[in-house]
């Protein structure tokens, strides 16, 4: 695993499926919306599915006209949308399957050993510009308390 990108580095463009198939880029958001990117090990784990329920449980502190989430693993997009459907997840679950991790990889927080997004998050501003980080081993479940403190630095 290389180093996390760090506050203040632009982050890399990238353009994946969601668990529905449709193209999303983080490009898409520039000048619209901040843009937070949870990457997470594999879907159906008991800590992801915890950290995922708690976005989706708790939507509003997470997204609203000014904030996008997206979620990412290296898991299929098929095991993303079985997924999505078992936990009624309906923010985009991106997959980083193929070429395999590159996303993560551009990010600094794949395992390759594991061959799996370690629990890294990224708050990005309209511009591009990695605003907030937090990495967390893949057994160590995130805590989000600074993504609230760092959206409302950018507010």
């Amino acid at each position: 695993m290389t180093s996390p990108l760090s506050i203040g580095a632009a982050a890399p463009d990238f353009a994946l499926k969601d668990q529905n198939g449709q193209d999303v880029t983080l490009s898409e958001f520039r000048g619209s919306k901040n843009v937070v990117l949870v990457f997470y090990p594999f879907a159906f784990s008991g800590i992801c599915t915890g950290e995922l329920c708690e976005i989706r449980d708790n939507l509003g502190a997470f997204v609203d006209e000014d904030v996008q989430v997206l979620a990412l693993s290296c898991d299929h997009m098929f095991s993303q949308r079985a997924w999505a459907d078992k936990e009624g997840y309906f923010f985009p679950l991106l997959s980083d399957f193929w070429p395999h991790g590159e996303v993560a990889r551009a990010y600094g927080v794949l395992n390759e050993r594991a061959g799996a997004a370690v629990r890294g998050t990224f708050l990005v501003d309209r511009d591009g510009v990695v605003r907030w980080t937090l990495v967390n081993e893949i057994g160590q479940a995130r805590d989000f308390t600074g993504y609230h403190a760092a959206l409302a630095a950018l507010r």
